[in-house]
């Protein structure tokens, strides 16, 4: 082989590898949502009265839903009961929400930076028009590797950075933005409890205003 071959072969080597780590890169940030994405997850879906065709809108149960919230207002993650945080859980599971792969460093409440682009993205929508005045929930989950009550706290610190980067970096309210954190406890991928998808955290526009007539 001569020194002009070698080098052609280790310059085709080294292109190949640069490739490899590009797609690898690409793969990485595909799980970063757009603002668009989360706006259109979190809009509010249009509630009428009377007999016509959709959702109803019940008068009691908004009002008990929007008692319950100023509750919960301004209060630190780590204080809410656990009776509280399966009524947060309750009332969300109607409202419109979104699950965000919001990846942290190891053992860590810091966002990881390949997730960045998502919380940013969050932090765009949230300060669209559109969802002016709504509150919303973030919650944080771990996936099953570890102790209950340890998953618990960093479900809870991970909720709570959020946040904080949500109210420094885009002006957001922070009494419209009530943390909350699940540890374990509801996984997205029951099956396999180890599974990345079930570190997430999700966020839910917890609207309570009056349904239009």
């Amino acid at each position: 082989m001569t020194r002009f071959d070698r080098l052609f072969g280790l310059k085709i080597v080294a292109l190949s590898a640069a490739l490899t780590m590009t797609a690898g890169l690409a793969l990485a940030g595909d799980n970063n949502v757009s603002a668009n994405q989360i706006l259109d997850a979190l809009k509010p879906k249009p509630l009428t009265r009377g007999l016509s065709v959709g959702p109803q809108a019940d008068p009691t149960a908004q009002a008990k839903e929007a008692t319950f919230l100023n509750t919960v207002r301004n209060r630190q993650t780590r204080s809410l009961s656990t009776g509280e945080r399966e009524q947060i859980s309750e009332i969300a599971a109607t409202k419109p929400n979104i699950d965000l792969e919001i990846q942290f460093d190891y053992n860590s409440a810091d966002i990881a930076k390949t997730s960045v682009p998502s919380v940013q993205a969050l932090g765009k929508a949230l300060s669209d028009p559109a969802l002016k005045g709504s509150t919303f929930v973030v919650a944080g989950h771990t996936d099953a590797v570890g102790g209950e009550e340890y998953n618990q706290g960093l479900s809870e610190r991970r909720a709570d950075t959020i946040k904080k980067y949500l109210v420094q970096n885009y002006g957001l309210n922070g009494t419209d933005l009530v943390t909350v954190g699940y540890g374990k406890t509801k996984l997205k991928d029951t099956a396999n409890g180890a599974d990345p998808v079930n570190r997430r955290v999700q966020v839910v526009n917890m609207d309570t205003k009056t349904a239009s007539k």
